[in-house]
């Protein structure tokens, strides 16, 4: 805990009508980050209409409660971001807000304030966020940035193929044995069961995860875990030697997988809920939902998640917390989480989420939510994730195994 004066306490209302006080601007994206008041800037990634499409809806549902609050949104892409905030956040035009992962807080740790003794003062209870995501968000013992989603990696799949097909649809129990023999099933010609990325954190590390793998112990890396190797090996295998999945290209290899999915040319599809309103755009009632497979075929997420931060550079860090309030509170998560799809960081608003979607589907999510682990990792996580997307290629070709690559990154990157 952060041991600096604590202030006096400000109701929720106080905040946001301090923020209409504040002037209006208009919610853009842009590479400049012109703002002239840098508390009502939020430097974030900005990839495609989707992601441009969240954010806004945090803004316009922050404007429910206070018409006059406004953002302006500042960013590069999502693969760019880990690279260019550190040079971004260190200009003398810097943003106040950011964005962060559980998986990268400790990434930035000397770019997020701590937000205990800020939030007291402004009447914010941390207590009510997810606690999974809290532990994710907490550097050194402070919580570095708010959560408002805690989303465990799914399996997203298409029903009419697996109708067609007819083969039983995934659900909340699915063993790795069933998701092979699905995937082989519904591969024929130059058409594949599932799509895979070359990512680090995809099919291979949920499966790992699910088979009780853990990719970092006690802040060190632990890409060695049996657990851990045997599922990439496992991901590496669905395309090498069962060929179910085309081998994904180097870079930029989850955009197209995405696209496969969304096209109807693939059956499954392993990525987070934050993508349930794209996905249900392109598929309507064919989009499914199932828990991440198992040897054991229980449910076991792996729970990823986002969030805002103050930075440690803010001029103002009331005035930016201000902001960050207006968009994390149980309300406007809640509003998120029913147009956008992530899954809310507090439990109230999970009913929210729930609505409209196929009582399935809200039970798998929900199941890998409730019991799993956030991804939390080291500050080095960008270079270990950057190593091997470069090493993948030659996993997804067969010319190197997953306790090769893994072994390798693990004694090279400290």
């Amino acid at each position: 805990m952060h041991s600096s004066t604590m202030r006096p306490a400000m109701s929720r209302r106080a905040v946001l009508a301090g923020l209409g006080a504040m002037a209006s601007l208009a919610a853009v994206t842009g590479c400049g980050g012109n703002s002239s008041d840098p508390s009502t800037t939020l430097y974030t990634w900005i990839s495609n209409e989707n992601d441009r499409a969240q954010w806004q809806a945090f803004i316009d549902a922050a404007k429910e409660a206070d018409p006059e609050f406004d953002l302006t949104l500042d960013g590069p892409s999502f693969s760019d971001y880990w690279t260019k905030v550190k040079t971004r956040m260190s200009s003398r035009d810097a943003p106040s807000l950011l964005t962060t992962q559980a998986a990268r807080a400790q990434e930035l740790d000397a770019l997020l304030t701590p937000l205990e003794d800020l939030a007291q003062g402004a009447g914010v209870d941390l207590s009510q966020f997810n606690d999974a995501m809290i532990d994710g968000m907490t550097v050194d013992g402070s919580v570095r940035a708010i959560p408002y989603d805690a989303e465990p990696m799914v399996l997203f799949f298409n029903r009419s193929l697996f109708v067609d097909g007819g083969i039983e649809l995934p659900g909340t129990t699915y063993t790795t044995d069933q998701f092979l023999d699905n995937a082989k099933a519904l591969s024929s010609g130059g058409t594949y069961g599932l799509a895979i990325s070359a990512g680090l954190v995809h099919l291979g590390m949920a499966i790992g995860v699910a088979n009780g793998g853990v990719p970092v112990t006690d802040g060190a890396l632990s890409l060695t875990d049996p657990a851990i190797v045997e599922a990439m090996q496992f991901g590496f295998d669905l395309v090498v030697e069962h060929q179910v999945a085309k081998a994904p290209a180097a870079v930029d290899s989850e955009p197209a997988a995405q696209q496969e999915l969304m096209n109807g040319n693939v059956a499954m599809y392993v990525d987070g809920p934050w993508m349930y309103q794209a996905y249900a755009d392109a598929l309507g009632d064919d989009l499914g939902v199932a828990i991440v497979p198992s040897e054991s075929g229980e449910a076991r997420g792996l729970i990823q998640g986002s969030g805002f931060g103050i930075a440690s550079n803010a001029e103002d860090p009331q005035a930016a917390f201000a902001s960050l309030a207006a968009i994390t509170t149980p309300e406007v998560i809640g509003a998120v989480a029913n147009t956008r799809g992530t899954f809310p960081s507090i439990l109230s608003q999970e009913e929210r989420w729930s609505e409209g979607k196929p009582e399935d589907n809200v039970a798998a999510v929900t199941a890998l939510a409730h019991h799993g682990a956030p991804l939390i990792t080291t500050p080095t996580w960008n270079e270990v994730d950057s190593q091997f997307s470069q090493y993948a290629t030659d996993g997804f070709r067969g010319n190197r195994t997953a306790a090769d690559i893994l072994g390798e990154i693990q004694e090279v990157v400290v």
